[in-house]
């Protein structure tokens, strides 16, 4: 059973978050594919700034988020802080982001399928997370568009100029 089954988030299970914690760790300083990278944002219950590894698709010339599993924390934090966050992979880069519309979904779910994201193949991903056949057509990516939420990444206001008055 994927998470396609249901589009409520499903709390990974501990080891899972074990493995992400090390995957964080390895984007920010640049050791994953390119694609893999560290999302830190600020968590909307603590404030505190929690890191995530997270995949990314481009698609257009331009970068994408995607959760694989729906409504995640990552997702739910990234709106609480309006759509801030950092991203590393070896440097750091202040982003905002824009989740876009669920009609606009499919064809950055295909560009996420067509990359491997970490140790996982194009097919795995789709039939695990997606619930989908290897390279589905576009018809099936708009059926399931969604339950996954997806942002795209544009580039961040820096740190000096936000508090400037």
């Amino acid at each position: 059973m994927g998470y396609a089954d249901d589009a409520v988030y499903r709390r990974p299970h501990c080891f899972r978050r074990q493995v992400n914690r090390a995957a964080a760790a390895l984007a920010g300083m640049g050791l994953t594919p390119e694609n893999t990278v560290r999302l830190e944002v600020r968590g909307r219950r603590t404030g505190r700034v929690r890191a995530f590894a997270v995949t990314t698709a481009t698609w257009r010339g331009d970068r994408y988020l995607v959760s694989l599993a729906g409504e995640s924390d990552w997702v739910r934090n990234l709106r609480a802080a309006g759509g801030r966050a950092v991203i590393k992979h070896g440097s750091r880069i202040p982003v905002r982001t824009e989740e876009i519309l669920t009609s606009q979904r499919a064809p950055v779910l295909g560009a996420y399928l067509e990359k491997r994201a970490l140790s996982k193949s194009p097919a795995s991903e789709a039939r695990d997370y997606f619930g989908l056949q290897p390279h589905p057509p576009r018809s099936e990516l708009e059926r399931i568009a969604g339950r996954y939420p997806v942002f795209k990444i544009l580039p961040g206001q820096p740190q000096q100029e936000a508090h400037h008055g």
